[in-house]
């Protein structure tokens, strides 16, 4: 492939990834930004198992930027005592992974990896529960609006 068409075929993807993002409902995107911290966590844990500990200080960051973002978006008037609960276990897992960053050590990712995938799995089982709703986090105490 030469360089200009795999320049194409890498815009392409990213105008489906954006276009994928930007018509998503809330749940879903939530959804995708669990799957990213979870994707990150995997690169991190591979980086520190070559050494390779600056691609690991970024997949980390990654990650914790995107918890960062799950925090942020809690809606405490909605999702109460949700909201509160979510927001504790997000500051918790960012501090794991800063352990995790400070030690280069895999044990504290594993562990975000392990709990954010039992949230993704909740997550995706209340979606499933009520497949109509167009904007899920007005139970949940999530508001991904921009």
């Amino acid at each position: 492939m030469i360089d200009g068409e795999y320049m194409t075929a890498s815009k392409a993807y990213e105008e489906y990834k954006k276009t994928q993002i930007e018509t998503a409902s809330q749940g879903k995107l939530v959804l995708m930004l669990y799957d990213g911290v979870i994707k990150f966590c995997h690169q991190a844990i591979d980086a520190i198992k070559t050494k390779k500990y600056d691609k690991a200080n970024n997949a980390i960051i990654r990650a914790e930027d995107i918890i960062t973002e799950l925090l942020l978006a809690l809606d405490y008037d909605k999702g109460k005592d949700i909201a509160k609960k979510l927001a504790s276990i997000y500051v918790y897992l960012n501090q794991q992974l800063l352990e995790a960053n400070i030690t280069k050590t895999i044990e504290p990712i594993e562990l975000v990896i392990k709990l954010m995938g039992e949230l993704r799995e909740s997550w995706e089982k209340i979606l499933q529960k009520f497949p109509g709703q167009s904007e899920p986090s007005q139970n949940g105490g999530l508001n991904i609006s921009g």
